[in-house]
Parts: structure tokens; sequence; C-alpha cells
């Protein structure tokens, strides 16, 4: 009888032992991953030196990297991805935080936006102009404040009551942004007195000079989903313009029932297509795989609407997709269940 007894409890603390073991199995097997961008459009294939690619892959690189490794140590995507975009907001390679493109008036206003997938909580800045990194302010925005959205003055002074990085607005100056923003002056003042109409002259300018942004999305080991997206604008932008970028829906979407995703490319157009969520409610109610969904927005809905850019976006699973209907998008991922991968142009 207690040999019996004794029987039943060994068999029984093994059988914890081992469903202990199976679940911590599990765990670790659950997937994550994370995939950033650093803009479309704005990139000429004819003009990328060897030495201005090492740059932009090197950077892309330790971006995507910084935040795979927190997600690797059971960091939120959340964190995962702030990390990733704050890299790129501190490089004058890419149009947020330090290279920034300019407004028509020679300044710099900037946007960020960002959401979680699990409470579907969502935190966006628009038009700011001494907030050293926009997409933290997005977070604190999305954590700490009762609103969605804040601009300008108000979320400048969000900032400063929140304690963020405030810096002079000429932090964000570098010179090929600059020179980039007197040729676009140049051909924008010419094509307003030949047609009489700023929105004319305006459309005349090419992609590169309305195209520009950094993002991250990524899956973390608890499930959890979270975008974001950050941004200097469209060169010699007037009158206040906001793009995409801070806009929930348009230029950044997450949702753990369906995917995370955050768009880069002409804002406007991103704006008027919904892109980012049309994108996740195609996964999500036509139980469309992830890459197909994004594929047709891209390249069949921007394509025939006249938008150019792309997006980065990845789902409940781990799968990653990356299309773009420019010449290039800078762009790099990295998962438990895949390859790295780092790449500007197509066919990479």
């Amino acid at each position: 009888m207690i040999k019996t007894k004794i029987n039943k409890i060994v068999l029984v603390s093994l059988s914890f032992i081992f469903s202990s073991q199976v679940s911590l199995l599990h765990a670790e097997e659950a997937p994550f991953a994370i995939a950033i961008h650093g803009g479309a459009g704005a990139i000429q294939q004819s003009k990328m030196t060897p030495s201005l690619r090492k740059a932009y892959e090197s950077k892309l690189n330790e971006a995507v990297s910084a935040g795979y490794q927190l997600l690797a140590q059971g960091k939120s995507s959340q964190q995962a991805i702030i990390a990733a975009i704050q890299i790129m907001e501190a490089s004058p390679l890419f149009n947020a935080g330090k290279g920034a493109v300019y407004t028509f008036d020679g300044k710099h206003e900037l946007d960020a936006s960002i959401m979680n997938g699990k409470t579907l909580n969502a935190g966006a800045v628009s038009g700011v102009t001494t907030v050293k990194s926009p997409i933290a302010l997005a977070e604190k925005i999305m954590e700490e404040s009762v609103h969605v959205m804040l601009s300008g003055e108000g979320a400048e002074q969000f900032a400063k009551n929140k304690g963020l990085p405030l810096v002079d607005n000429s932090y964000f100056n570098t010179e090929h942004r600059y020179k980039a923003l007197l040729k676009a002056k140049k051909k924008l003042i010419e094509k307003e007195q030949e047609l009489k109409d700023f929105q004319a002259a305006h459309q005349s300018l090419p992609i590169q000079y309305k195209v520009g942004t950094v993002g991250a999305v990524a899956l973390d080991k608890a499930g959890n989903l979270t975008a974001g997206t950050s941004t200097g604008g469209m060169t010699a932008k007037r009158f206040g313009r906001i793009g995409d970028a801070p806009i929930i829906g348009a230029g950044t979407y997450a949702n753990n029932d369906s995917c995370a995703v955050s768009a880069t490319g002409h804002g406007e157009y991103f704006i008027r297509y919904h892109v980012a969520a049309d994108i996740c409610a195609r996964v999500q109610y036509q139980k469309i795989p992830l890459a197909k969904a994004a594929d047709i927005v891209v390249n069949q809905v921007l394509v025939e609407a006249g938008g150019s850019g792309g997006v980065i976006a990845i789902d409940a699973k781990g799968n990653i997709t990356m299309p773009f209907n420019s010449e290039g998008m800078y762009r790099a991922s990295m998962s438990s269940i895949g390859p790295s991968f780092v790449g500007i142009f197509h066919h990479e």
C-alpha cells in the first residue's frame, strides 16, 4: 500500500516535471522577429556608390540588431521598435530625426506614431520642431496622455513636461538636405510661375522630394505586435503639411489579430487609401496571407492610384514581408525562425 502511494507520488512528480519542461520548451520556441525600413522612393541605384551603400547597410544592420537583441532577451516588441527607430532617427542618412528634410521656409517639422497590437493603444505626434526623438514622444503620448495625437507647440510642451530631450531646430540641419531644399524650391518657383498653380507645380516635383521615413515592426516572445514610424516629412513642404507617418491606419497600424505595418512613400496616397490598416484588415477578415495582402495593396491598389512607396509588415506567426513599388527601399529584418536580411533594391 505504501509502495503504491510512493509510486503514484513519483509518477505525479515526473508528470509535473515533464509538463513543466514541455511548457518551457514551447515558451522557448515562441517566434520573435523584427523588420525595419529607412524609407522608399528617394533612392537612385545609379547614384548609389559602394561607400554610401556600405554606410546604409551598416546603419540598417545596427538598428535591426539592436531591436532583435532586446526581443531575444524577452523584452517587448514596443521596446524593440523604439530602440531600432531611435538609431535611425540619430543618423543623418535617413529622413527622420537628425536627417530630417527642410520645409519650404528652411526649418524642420517632424512627425511620428506608434501602435501596440495587444491593447490597440496608439500615440502620434505631428509638426514638432524641437523634440530630439519624435518616436519617444509618440510613445509617451500613447502611454501617458488621454489623447492619441498631439501637434506643434502643444506636443512640445507635453514633451517638456515629460522630461524628453529637446534641441534647437538647427540640430536637424544637414548639408545634403539643405541642397535638396534649394533644388526643390528652384523647381517649384519655376513651375509655379509657369503654371500659376502651386498644387500643379508641387505635383511636378520628382518623387525623391516627396518621400522618406523610418519605421519598425516587431513580434515579441509573448506574441505581441507593435509598429512605429518616424519622419521629417516632405522636402519643401508648406502650410504645416502632415503626411501618413503620424496617421494611425495610414502609415502605422498594429493588431495582434492580424499584423503590424509601417509604411513609407508618398504620404498623401497612403492616407487616402488607409494603407497600413487595409493590409491588416485583409489578413484578419479575408484570411489572406500577409505577403499577398501587402502585395495587393502596394503593387496593385497604390500603383493604380499613382502612389509610390512600400511597407514592412509582420504577422502573429513571425512572417515578414517588405514589398515596395519604387526603385528601392532601405530595409532589414531578423527572425528567430528565418535568415537575417539587409537590402535596398529589388531582387536582393
